[in-house]
């Protein structure tokens, strides 16, 4: 099996969880899957890293994003993994 092109990591801590990573990991399921890229993307859950007044807190390869809500992920997710500006 080859190594996925892309790692996106969800803190999946109780602070980030309840601030919008619960929704946000189901709008990454959903994009991975209608844009056809779900093989080329690991989505991986992480315990807290102790940024929590930052959250929620994703990673998208090696960039770390804050205070990302439901409705500012596809537009990120859109640039990071399809180009689009």
């Amino acid at each position: 099996m080859e190594a996925p092109e892309t790692i996106i990591t969800v803190c999946m801590g109780s602070s980030c969880f309840s601030r919008g990573n619960n929704l946000n990991t189901e709008i990454i399921e959903r994009f991975l899957r209608d844009h056809d890229i779900a093989v080329r993307v690991e989505l991986r859950g992480c315990l807290c890293g102790g940024r929590c007044k930052e959250g929620p807190v994703i990673e998208i390869g090696k960039e770390t994003f804050f205070g990302i809500q439901p409705g500012m992920l596809p537009d990120l997710l859109a640039h990071k993994l399809l180009g689009v500006l």
